[in-house]
């Protein structure tokens, strides 16, 4: 079934979508090519709008009209992480002075996989732990990575394997 021009009286063939409403529906209508060439000359999705609503608008989307946090926003995920990492350290294998307590750790199945999450051998230590963890961090942070989610999972994967060393660290000084 071949649509007919949705314009006024035409009654060739309408071949061409165009937008009824400027709020990115599905909503359209049918166009011949000698109206569709007139209604994009003269379509201005901006009409109506402020210069400040433009303006937002289009710093809107930049992030695909999807909110979000500045990385120093107190109830930002990675915030939270970057905290935890930079003070992940003290005490964790230490006497509170500095000193290093020195132990031997025998790692369960899951600290074992965690290890391999985070590309270090069985045994590596805490401060070279946390070294890693942040160069993964950086590595395959959303903002390095254009939101792609396939890295966004690959963080919050190592995120729990290094949360899971942490606390087989802590349990074990």
């Amino acid at each position: 079934m071949e649509n007919i021009c949705d314009y006024k009286n035409c009654k060739k063939i309408g071949q061409y979508k165009a937008p009824i409403e400027k709020d990115n529906s599905k909503k359209f209508r049918w166009l011949c090519l000698d109206h569709i060439k007139e209604f994009n000359q003269s379509w201005d999705y901006f009409k109506g709008m402020s210069n400040q609503e433009v303006c937002m608008f289009l710093k809107s989307d930049m992030t695909w009209h999807k909110p979000t946090q500045s990385f120093s926003s107190p109830s930002n995920y990675f915030n939270i992480l970057w905290k935890n990492t930079l003070n992940g350290g003290e005490g964790i294998l230490s006497n509170g002075y500095g000193e290093k307590i020195k132990t031997k750790i025998n790692f369960s199945d899951r600290d074992r996989e965690a290890f391999k999450i985070i590309e270090l051998e069985v045994g590596t230590k805490w401060d070279k732990i946390q070294i890693k963890f942040k160069k993964l961090v950086k590595k395959y942070h959303p903002d390095m990575n254009a939101g792609n989610k396939k890295f966004e999972e690959k963080l919050k994967i190592v995120t729990l394997a290094y949360t899971q060393l942490k606390l087989a660290y802590k349990g074990k000084k």
